[in-house]
């Protein structure tokens, strides 16, 4: 198995130190995946004005984490199920919502759930969501800027969640409590 460096901001490559510190700034730590991230200052970068831009989008922080999780459940990432899990109570999202989205069954906001479903339909089919599937998501209130959005808040965590596929992040300690195994049940239901 390749092993991986974590870096901190003292011992990171030059150009991710001053990212590692805006992280730091940020987030009052450097979580474990950005100190990973940092062998590459490219990715770093990348990923750190991805999720900058997805912040500032037309969706609310709710409707963000339900991107940002349902993109962690289909491509089966244990590290950002955990950190957008503890990210989504630290903002008082509804924990049925969470509780559906770590499982991967419907959610009980008609609207969350549209979201949910177009964003999974995005992950799956890797960009290729038909004219249907657009319309479905239109018809629940969002909109075709809102349909953008949901790509550039998949993109984020494509980034991410094949980081920590390959370099096994390991859980930072604010996740305490919201470790995640993609249940099997999810799998074979789908939509």
């Amino acid at each position: 198995m390749n092993t991986f460096n974590a870096y901190t901001i003292d011992t990171a490559p030059a150009n991710s130190k001053p990212l590692l510190e805006g992280t730091k700034a940020a987030f009052g730590f450097v979580p474990n995946l950005q100190s990973f991230m940092a062998e590459s200052p490219e990715l770093l970068a990348g990923y750190s004005a991805l999720w900058d831009l997805f912040s500032k989008s037309t969706l609310t922080p709710h409707e963000q984490q339900v991107v940002y999780l349902t993109s962690n459940f289909e491509n089966d990432c244990h590290y950002c199920m955990a950190g957008h899990s503890t990210l989504a109570k630290m903002i008082k999202m509804d924990p049925a919502v969470i509780d559906a989205l770590r499982a991967g069954t419907e959610l009980p906001d008609a609207k969350l759930e549209a979201l949910h479903r177009f964003a999974t339909i995005v992950v799956r089919e890797r960009g290729f969501a038909c004219d249907a599937d657009v319309d479905a998501f239109l018809a629940a209130g969002y909109t075709r800027r809102n349909v953008l959005e949901v790509i550039l808040g998949v993109a984020t965590k494509v980034m991410s969640n094949y980081t920590n596929h390959v370099v096994h992040t390991p859980y930072d300690a604010f996740m305490k409590g919201n470790a995640w195994t993609k249940p099997q049940t999810a799998v074979a239901a789908g939509f």
